[in-house]
């Protein structure tokens, strides 16, 4: 697949975990800053994501959104950079990619905003809340240096980025497991060229 990849981000948003995804598959791509506010609810914009937000992917003619399924995709599209399991060998692969995108991503959020629900309401979220997430991806990290396998894969680009800026910025505890996870991936140069990335655009958009 050889067609144009235009890869729709802004520095300070989820579209690391796809810059992250991009320098993984080793295939050229070209890089469309779109900033908060008109520029990303343009009509231009929204004609690729109607939701207004990034990150956003065009292969070709085709459109993806949600930073899971960008990496799900880039993955599948792309088979030679070995980011995806053989297909009988994708349980663990699904299961904690998704888990990352619903869960974790939903209960984090949800405690970000003050949001913490009682025991009646976490039988009706998904999530039940944001202390039984967070022990649930405990258990999938523990022990194991990637969390699919015996092999790096998009799911840790995904998983690995959830906890690596949640440890960060406070939202995800700094538990042991995931200290040693996380420091498994930070240093891989792929990780390292897109944090580059996003510190030269940080530093464009404050010194303009």
């Amino acid at each position: 697949m050889n067609e144009q990849i235009t890869f729709y981000t802004n520095p300070m948003s989820r579209g690391g975990i796809v810059h992250w995804m991009l320098e993984e598959i080793r295939q050229p791509y070209e890089v469309k800053v779109v900033e908060y506010g008109p520029a990303m609810k343009s009509a231009e914009y929204l004609a690729i994501n109607p939701m207004g937000k990034v990150p956003a992917l065009c292969h070709g003619d085709r459109i993806v959104t949600e930073a899971a399924a960008i990496c799900a995709y880039l993955a599948d599209a792309f088979p030679e950079a070995g980011l995806a399991p053989k297909p009988t060998e994708r349980a663990d692969y699904y299961r904690w990619l998704f888990f990352a995108a619903g869960p974790l991503e939903a209960a984090v959020g949800a405690h970000a905003c003050g949001l913490d629900p009682d025991e009646k309401q976490q039988a009706t979220l998904g999530f039940g809340s944001l202390k039984a997430t967070l022990n649930t991806l405990a258990i999938a990290v523990t022990n194991h240096r990637y969390i699919a396998g015996d092999r790096f894969s998009a799911a840790d680009v995904y998983v690995g980025s959830h906890i690596g800026w949640g440890m960060q910025f406070g939202t995800i505890d700094s538990r042991p497991e995931f200290v040693e996870y996380w420091n498994g991936l930070k240093d891989r140069p792929t990780h390292q060229r897109s944090e580059q990335f996003m510190r030269e655009a940080i530093a464009n958009q404050k010194n303009p």
